[in-house]
């Protein structure tokens, strides 16, 4: 359970400023990289400051969004939550917003004091009208979750020219375990895309999903000194949520995320030119599940706010309210209040563990 008095905004606040200080760490020896981080931190300090204010006047804001752009995908990943919540379909997707909508939801988040927004899908990089929407907005960092596939020169070109817009390559471990999840090939494209990354000296990132039979390769020495030569600079540890019954054994367990969390102090340490970032972590320390508007929100790509990617459900949408709206709504502020998110749980997720008792809130 949270401890009284817990400080959600201090809580994130210092995680934010941590994950700054890191980026400018891990980019002193890339001139162009440095030089927006440092103008990054100053944005970064100055959101901070928007946060705290409107915190005085009774409203919470996240410093993050994830804003899953798009329902279309062309993989079909092994035990993907998305495809099984249905938020990403094989068919024509329809209604889902425009260019212009997601634009307005960018900017209305940076005059809030957002200053992450972690693009995914589906697959993000098909909607390149959206992330050049991104690129315009510079005090905000876009982490797009990319499974790589539709990576081209023209991509290349505009995380050149806009240096807050940072790929984030999905990979499993090693070519054997990445390629029986994510599909053949898939591995020798992402490590193609790294190589011409880092041939150009552009920052990327790992996104790399947990499970019970991958836990000890992915923080092995001979996977992350691969990710490192190649100048990977931020690994993602993203814990398997089951979307089945059938799925649980994948799911690490209180034993795992002690040894994962353990994994990644030692990390820090020895490679020091890298971030390393545990999701969704240490519950326990961050007062509870960050979610709903605590440290985090998701706007699927049909404008639904969610309280995150693993639990699908809304009661307010973007394009009839603003974003200051939605993070007011009743089934936010129900499930910050209620208990749910400081709940025990046995898996990586308390909402999708306690999906009947979200479902009964909107009921």
């Amino acid at each position: 359970m949270a401890e009284k008095g817990f400080d959600i905004q201090e809580y994130m606040t210092r995680g934010v400023e941590r994950v700054v200080a890191d980026s400018v760490k891990v980019t002193l020896k890339n001139p162009r990289e440095s030089a927006f981080m440092a103008r990054f931190a100053l944005a970064s300090k100055m959101a901070s400051q928007k946060r705290k204010k409107a915190e005085k006047e009774g409203v919470h804001i996240p410093p993050f969004l994830i804003a899953s752009i798009t329902s279309s995908c062309n993989l079909h990943c092994e035990g993907c939550y998305s495809r099984h919540n249905h938020a990403t379909v094989d068919s024509e997707p329809v209604k889902q917003l425009t260019d212009d909508e997601w634009e307005k939801i960018f900017r209305e988040a940076d005059d809030l004091g957002v200053s992450f927004i972690l693009l995914a899908g589906g697959e993000p990089m098909i909607r390149k009208g959206v992330l050049e929407k991104a690129a315009g907005i510079s005090n905000i960092i876009f982490p797009i979750f990319t499974n790589g596939t539709f990576m081209t020169e023209k991509s290349f070109e505009i995380f050149d020219a806009h240096r807050n817009m940072i790929p984030v390559l999905s990979i499993e471990g090693e070519k054997d375990i990445t390629d029986a999840r994510r599909g053949e090939g898939v591995y020798e494209k992402q490590i193609s895309n790294m190589d011409k990354l880092c041939e150009r000296g552009l920052i990327f990132g790992a996104s790399v999903t947990v499970t019970t039979e991958n836990l000890k390769e992915v923080s092995s020495k001979s996977f992350l000194d691969s990710l490192a030569k190649r100048g990977c600079k931020l690994v993602v540890f993203v814990e398997y949520v089951p979307v089945t019954d059938e799925s649980k054994h994948l799911a690490p367990d209180d034993e795992d995320r002690e040894y994962l969390k353990g994994e990644i102090d030692r990390l820090r340490r020895e490679y020091e030119e890298m971030m390393f970032v545990s999701f969704p972590g240490d519950e326990k320390s961050s007062g509870g599940c960050i979610a709903a508007g605590r440290g985090f929100f998701h706007i699927n790509s049909h404008g639904s706010a969610e309280p995150c990617p693993f639990s699908p459900y809304s009661d307010i949408n973007v394009k009839d309210t603003s974003l200051k709206d939605a993070l007011r709504s009743k089934l936010f502020l129900a499930l910050q209040d209620g208990g749910i998110l400081a709940d025990d749980h046995q898996g990586g997720c308390v909402l999708y563990e306690k999906r009947k008792e979200v479902e009964a809130l909107l009921a």
